[in-house]
């Protein structure tokens, strides 16, 4: 086989491996979830955790609506509430609320609002988040892209580099070409290329792995 048709090959086997799909952080009926299948839509991740400080009271029934649509993965992110205080309780309320429920990991979202100016107080939330949902048996990952993890614990801090990494980067792009290691993150799990999309009247993000 010639050099060029390994090339070739090669981008026609991660063509075929791409897997697109979708956030949310709304309310998503059944038909709706089916609706994102057929558009090639094939996992979600669903925010089962405010910034206000509660359990998203959509969670629940986002999982179950997901899955009775053809969802073939359902992932949970907890968008925390640093104000709050308490990161273990945190995660302790949304593991609690959802338990029973057909879900595979759970995300927590680190992007720039009400952190604290102290990256080191930073550091010591997402640590005891991260270790409290591992501690519960959850399969833990961090959401966040290079730029909010500089600004929230630093580019150098690894503390929780033991979990996958999806990292946003919205160039239109279903491609890691862009990613820049950082944080201990040597390669991503999946990538968020598009923050503000409507796909069958559903407001959501794009996602690839």
């Amino acid at each position: 086989m010639k050099p060029q048709s390994v090339i070739i090959l090669a981008l026609a086997v991660i063509a075929v491996n791409a897997t697109l799909g979708t956030d949310v952080s709304t309310a998503v009926s059944t038909s709706e979830w089916s609706c994102l299948k057929s558009n090639s839509r094939v996992f979600t991740i669903i925010r089962g955790y405010q910034s206000v400080g509660r359990v998203d009271p959509n969670v629940v029934q986002n999982i179950k609506n997901a899955r009775a649509g053809g969802q073939a993965d359902v992932d949970v992110y907890i968008f925390p509430c640093v104000n709050c205080g308490n990161p273990a309780g945190q995660a302790e309320a949304l593991v609690s609320a959802i338990k029973g429920q057909n879900y595979g990991m759970i995300w927590i979202d680190v992007e720039v609002y009400q952190w604290s100016s102290s990256l080191t107080s930073n550091q010591a939330f997402i640590t005891t988040m991260a270790n409290t949902l591992r501690n519960l048996g959850q399969h833990v990952g961090i959401y966040t892209s290079y730029y909010n993890w500089q600004s929230i614990v630093g580019l150098s801090w690894s503390g929780v580099s033991w979990a996958p990494l999806w990292y946003a980067h919205y160039d239109n792009n279903p491609s890691f070409s862009d990613f820049q290691a950082f944080g201990g993150w040597k390669s991503p799990a999946m990538k968020q290329y598009n923050g503000s999309s409507t796909i069958c009247g559903v407001g959501v993000d794009l996602d690839w792995y």
